[in-house]
């Protein structure tokens, strides 16, 4: 067991955790917080996506333990309190780029790294992104067509 504090989502979390508790398991067992979802448990799928100081990591191979001091988003941080989307969840409604919307938080908080680092990522970047996500279900032309219209993408 460890004393365990971070920020997530703006707000600060003191906990004790046990020394093998997955952030993953943190996010959703201990803090309610069920938008981060657990697919494949191997980082493969890109289901367990948070971002970590800015850089998106797959909640399912780290430790809560390593976030220690650090800022985790999830993707409940990107509406605003009063309900209102994102850009980027607004596109992806409007584009149609999500069914069943199990990938989509991953999804959502890949792409809003990609989208502060770059600015404006090329439609191959995009798709580079989406490489490490898994959908089996939307397809990802209407993914790609919802990121490239907030980074400003033509064609």
């Amino acid at each position: 067991m460890r004393d365990l504090s971070l920020t997530i989502n703006g707000r600060g979390v003191r906990e004790v955790v046990q020394d093998r508790l997955l952030l993953s398991d943190f996010l959703r067992h201990s803090l309610g917080l069920r938008g981060t979802h657990v697919g494949c448990e191997h980082g493969v799928c890109g289901a367990c996506t948070v971002q970590l100081d800015g850089c998106a990591v797959r909640a399912c191979l780290m430790l809560a333990a390593q976030a220690e001091g650090c800022h985790v988003q999830t993707v409940e941080s990107l509406a605003d309190p009063e309900g209102s989307l994102s850009a980027l969840q607004d596109s992806f409604r409007r584009h149609h780029a999500l069914q069943c919307g199990f990938c989509t938080p991953g999804i959502l908080m890949s792409a809003g790294e990609l989208l502060a680092a770059r600015g404006t990522p090329t439609r191959r970047e995009i798709e580079e992104l989406l490489s490490g996500h898994l959908c089996r279900c939307t397809g990802y032309e209407s993914i790609v067509d919802a990121i490239a219209e907030v980074a400003g993408t033509s064609g």
